[in-house]
């Protein structure tokens, strides 16, 4: 098992938030992230999520996020 920490996603599938606004490098940057994911967190893994992971105000704006980040790894 291994253990990792990721924070500042700020996901927004129900409000989209362009974030390519701080830089390319955050152009589809939800695309990467799931990308990375797939490749490297096995289902045995913990991944602790600090903070800052939806760019949501409520729980109901949030579903989406909750969904993407609880899609099953491989």
């Amino acid at each position: 098992m291994s253990i990792y920490a990721i924070a500042d996603l700020h996901l927004s599938f129900a409000n989209p938030k362009p974030m390519d606004i701080f830089g390319d490098n955050w152009k589809e940057h939800e695309k990467r992230i799931e990308e990375d994911w797939i490749n490297k967190v096995k289902k045995e893994d913990l991944v602790l999520l600090p903070g800052d992971f939806s760019w949501a105000m409520t729980v109901e704006e949030a579903y989406e996020d909750f969904k993407f980040l609880n899609r099953p790894s491989r």
